[in-house]
């Protein structure tokens, strides 16, 4: 399916923001991620670039915007799909873009930034919650994460997203990492899954 804009939410679980000595913030803090960066990884390679310092995963439930935004509109009303996605981030440049006051564009947006799992029907908020989504990495599991315990919800986050950048068919909408994230390595093995359901894996590949 051809994707838009990928919009990506940043500090949406309380935890993580804290593992990384940020502040929680007070509205939903949006970041894009270019067209380039979506990947669905079908030889099972990750190709990560090497000699930049650490890339970090987070991984993320990634919503399939179906429908034009308007005012009032649900979350089930607007979304067509769901996976599991990786918010990939080059952190050594993260935090030298960050000191700077910089653009994180250099640090999120590089090509291959966005892996995502199979797409399946999106199956309404109430049953999504019910699931918790997560990464195992070398047969380890290492983040899992479920929308309950988002600081912005998907209403909000529909709502703040579509009345100040809108939302359209074929946009993506990253929703956030849970506590966990961590550095990868040349030869990882990584799996994630959504409930019982395996929707990606990959071998991380550094060059």
């Amino acid at each position: 399916m051809d994707i838009r804009n990928i919009y990506c939410v940043g500090r949406n679980y309380r935890q993580h923001a804290a593992e990384l000595g940020n502040a929680v913030p007070e509205a939903p803090m949006l970041f894009l991620k270019p067209t380039h960066a979506a990947v669905t990884l079908e030889d099972g390679l990750l190709r990560l670039p090497g000699g930049q310092g650490e890339v970090h995963y987070e991984t993320e439930l990634v919503l399939l915007v179906g429908r034009s935004y308007r005012e009032g509109i649900t979350p089930d009303e607007l979304f067509s799909h769901v996976t599991v996605g990786l918010d990939l981030t080059l952190r050594t440049v993260q935090d030298g873009v960050k000191a700077k006051g910089h653009p994180w564009l250099a640090a999120k947006g590089f090509r291959y930034s966005a892996p995502l799992g199979q797409w399946l029907d999106y199956p309404g908020e109430s049953a999504l919650s019910e699931l918790d989504f997560g990464l195992d990495r070398n047969g380890v599991n290492v983040q899992r994460g479920n929308i309950r315990n988002m600081v912005f919800g998907l209403a909000e986050l529909v709502a703040f997203t579509g009345k100040t950048y809108g939302l359209g068919p074929g946009d993506v909408l990253f929703t956030g990492t849970p506590e966990g994230v961590g550095a990868l390595r040349d030869g990882d093995e990584l799996l994630w899954r959504l409930g019982s359901r395996t929707l990606g894996r990959a071998t991380v590949s550094m060059s």
